[in-house]
């Protein structure tokens, strides 16, 4: 059966002073507002809708370049040659010149700082053969990072039937892409960038700011509107932001930096469980011990309305008696924290240590608690399953 175990987990009761924040509307077609520290979502708006990502798109595209970089398979100093398709493309480009060698590390570049859609050819080329095979790498990793409603059919953005992402994916994304490779990372933050001796700003509206933004990308079609994926860091807290389909640059600018504010104003995090951090134990089924200690993985933050850290609650969530043996680092339980004007999370919990099969006496008392258990049951008439 499933055990809920209610849990008063150390210092989640904060004890802060009341207040409330109050959930914030946009004129966003969709959009998304999460904490990355604690994985809190903070607001949403139509979050899994598949919509038209425009340039928003070219974080899978620099995703697959950064990942090759940090599996040794490229490296930053390598060079891709310019074809003539790349050197025709429109819309936003890097200037790239026909059959010229252009290393990936400029090239990184001119699709982060300049948006360009030259730039993306050559990489989809260089890594792929060709913008095609790319694209269908693309929605290949995709779905091996979780990304379900991502489907690709270029490397740039360009309006697609089929190229369309959600909101959601984008905020999974920009969080994988800043987690996993941090040293490739600040390049979003560049504001400018130089090529062919023509500069170009970066098109990001939040690095103007004075908020800690450090990133990620813009992006523009008439069909998909006005859009960015966007985020910041503040006293240790990131947020990442993700807002589509809004009527001009100026109005993304704006209400960007406004749910950005909002976020980091009308909520906290607190830190409240280290890495391998006992939270509990669960009862095991004929092992050689009876229990056996579930531990976090990695540092749980909470995120809260400010000053409501006194209503937050943790349950552990398992279902038991856990068959032994047990292996230490077994996935075997949940911790679902919930908090005032968030979504719950759920933090996966492991075995803290090995629990071996019990001896042929334990085994044959299990045997026997089971068999007792049933006649109680069928005695009181507790036939139900």
């Amino acid at each position: 059966m499933i055990r809920s175990l209610l849990l008063s987990l150390f210092a989640v009761l904060l004890a802060l002073a009341p207040a409330r924040a109050q959930q914030i509307e946009t004129a966003a077609t969709s959009a998304v507002l999460l904490d990355m520290t604690s994985g809190a979502v903070l607001m949403s708006k139509k979050p899994d809708m598949r919509i038209p990502p425009a340039s928003m798109s070219k974080l899978m595209t620099v995703y697959m370049v950064f990942e090759a970089l940090s599996e040794g398979r490229l490296k930053l100093d390598d060079e891709f040659v310019v074809s003539e398709k790349a050197w025709r493309m429109g819309g936003s480009k890097m200037f790239v010149k026909i059959d010229t060698r252009i290393k990936i590390s400029d090239l990184l570049r001119g699709i982060i700082v300049q948006s360009g859609n030259d730039a993306c050819v050559v990489v989809a080329e260089g890594m792929a053969g060709s913008e095609a095979a790319f694209a269908r790498k693309m929605t290949e990793k995709a779905r091996e990072l979780g990304l379900e409603n991502s489907t690709f059919e270029n490397a740039t953005g360009l309006p697609g039937e089929n190229h369309l992402m959600s909101v959601n994916d984008l905020a999974k994304l920009a969080t994988i892409i800043i987690e996993r490779f941090p040293e490739y990372y600040e390049i979003y933050s560049e504001r400018s960038f130089i090529w062919e001796g023509i500069e170009q700003r970066n098109r990001n509206p939040l690095l103007r700011t004075d908020m800690g933004a450090d990133g990620l990308k813009t992006g523009y079609t008439q069909e998909a509107g006005y859009c960015i994926v966007g985020s910041a860091e503040q006293d240790e807290r990131r947020l990442v932001l993700v807002v589509a389909g809004l009527p001009s640059a100026q109005a993304r600018a704006v209400e960007a930096e406004r749910i950005l504010k909002w976020g980091f104003r009308e909520f906290e995090t607190t830190k409240l469980l280290a890495e391998g951090a006992v939270v509990g134990r669960a009862d095991v089924w004929i092992g050689a011990q009876s229990k056996v200690p579930l531990v976090v993985e990695k540092p749980i933050a909470v995120t809260t309305a400010f000053g409501r850290g006194d209503e937050t609650t943790a349950r552990i969530r398992y279902a038991g008696p856990i068959p032994a043996p047990i292996a230490k680092g077994d996935r075997i339980a949940t911790l679902v924290v919930s908090a005032p004007d968030v979504e719950p999370i759920e933090v996966p919990l492991v075995a803290g240590e090995d629990v071996a099969e019990g001896s042929f006496t334990t085994k044959l008392m299990g045997a026997a608690s089971q068999w007792i258990d049933k006649g109680l049951d069928a005695a009181l008439g507790n036939n139900a399953e």
